[in-house]
């Protein structure tokens, strides 16, 4: 079992709940990251349900939990022969932090009948780069856990230079040496830094509402995430991510609407 294995374990109570204890290696300055949290969550879900994969995760980020104990419960609305429906709530104390809908099925792998291209080019992996370590005291955790290298234009917001639109492009693999699996993507849909910090944003930038859909089951080896918004308006933006597999397979794709930072 890899070390995200074990942070994002559900343990079964009974038939609709199950204890977690959400990681604090997964802080992204103060919050834990969103995708992380739907990990958490999908553990639980599938394993209460007939069927392997989380196809299609939308949730409605309350509030924000902290690291700790916590529990999942589950309401199964409907089940049948390809597809169950549940809903997940995360719970600390007695509060709702997290709700969301999950459809599980069972994905064989099998090439796409059809499929569009990637919606931006990356460069070859050795011309990208790292982001910096973050500064002890920035409690910015969730890098140690991860491996990514971005796509020069795209992080030029670090020296003062954004690119001007909402965008974001970058290799993504755990650090922990790890095959990606469902839950991996969950956490690849919310790995980039917000696209607004291209257009000139910073501060946190909470997430409202996040879907996702797994596409396909993805192949051993980095992972490609493109990341890019339509509007930013009136303190909310939105932000699209299309995950690519080693293969070149569209494995998973997500679309949250979120608070522009503060700061």
């Amino acid at each position: 079992m890899t070390k995200f294995d074990e942070a994002t374990q559900a343990i079964r109570v009974d038939e609709t709940t199950y204890d977690v204890c959400l990681d604090p290696g997964y802080s992204i300055g103060g919050p834990l990251n969103g995708g992380y949290l739907m990990a958490v969550i999908l553990r639980a879900v599938v394993d209460a349900s007939p069927h392997e994969h989380p196809v299609t995760t939308s949730a409605q980020f309350l509030r924000a939990p902290q690291p700790g104990p916590g529990r999942v419960r589950l309401e199964q609305i409907k089940t049948g022969r390809t597809a169950t429906m549940t809903r997940a709530t995360l719970i600390q104390g007695d509060k709702p932090f997290i709700e969301t809908l999950v459809t599980t099925a069972t994905l064989a792998d099998v090439a796409p009948e059809w499929t569009d291209g990637p919606s931006a080019a990356m460069p070859p992996i050795e011309d990208c780069v790292k982001l910096p370590d973050p500064k002890p005291e920035s409690n910015m955790t969730f890098n140690a856990q991860i491996d990514m290298a971005f796509d020069p234009p795209t992080i030029g917001w670090l020296a003062g230079d954004p690119s001007g639109r909402p965008e974001g492009r970058a290799y993504f693999r755990m650090a922990e040496p790890q095959d990606p699996d469902p839950y991996i993507l969950a956490l690849a849909v919310d790995a980039l830094p917000p696209v607004v910090f291209s257009a000139g944003a910073r501060g946190w930038a909470p997430t409202v509402d996040l879907t996702w859909h797994l596409r396909a089951l993805p192949a051993p080896g980095w992972l490609t995430l493109l990341g890019s918004g339509r509007m930013i308006s009136d303190g909310w933006f939105d932000e699209e991510v299309e995950v690519w597999d080693s293969a070149g397979r569209l494995v998973a794709q997500s679309r949250q609407l979120a608070r522009v930072g503060r700061g």
